[in-house]
């Protein structure tokens, strides 16, 4: 699986207005919403389940990232979206540090092994120091969106 497989690339936003958790999760639904990823009417039910997902244990990794994510009813097809913030949000991250890179993945209920895939591949990425930091030092939705293809790129050459 690549990112080019479910990341929205309309929904990416290159500096998140938000400035905490439950917002930063709101805006990025928002932004699947607006790039027709997801109904408008979903919204709503969507970050609720979201939010409660975060409440139960956080998706801040450490390392500056977080990965919200759910599988829900009114996601049709898996979807993520990404966001980075230069001020750093509070995730509850388990490194207690700030977040910096959040990667918001919805996935169909009836779909939980490509929700595994496309965890997998957010993760393996996320481990590696360089691309975390291309991530965090990237300004624009371009920038970002490039970074994601030529991590496709480099593991299928």
């Amino acid at each position: 699986m690549k990112f080019a497989d479910f990341v929205c690339f309309k929904a990416t936003i290159p500096e998140l207005k938000g400035r905490n958790r439950d917002e930063v999760i709101s805006e990025l639904v928002q932004a699947i919403q607006a790039a027709r990823q997801l109904k408008k009417r979903d919204s709503k039910d969507v970050i609720k389940a979201l939010i409660d997902r975060e409440n139960e244990a956080s998706t801040g990794l450490g390392k500056g990232v977080a990965v919200p994510h759910v599988k829900h009813p009114a996601v049709k097809k898996l979807v993520c979206a990404v966001g980075r913030s230069s001020l750093g949000i509070n995730f509850a991250s388990l490194d207690k540090q700030p977040v910096y890179t959040v990667l918001l993945l919805l996935s169909p209920v009836k779909e939980p092994e490509r929700h595994l895939e496309a965890m997998e591949k957010i993760f393996n990425h996320l481990q590696k120091d360089k691309f975390r930091k291309f991530l965090r030092q990237s300004r624009t939705a371009e920038q970002i969106n490039e970074l994601l293809l030529e991590a496709d790129e480099a593991v299928s050459s």
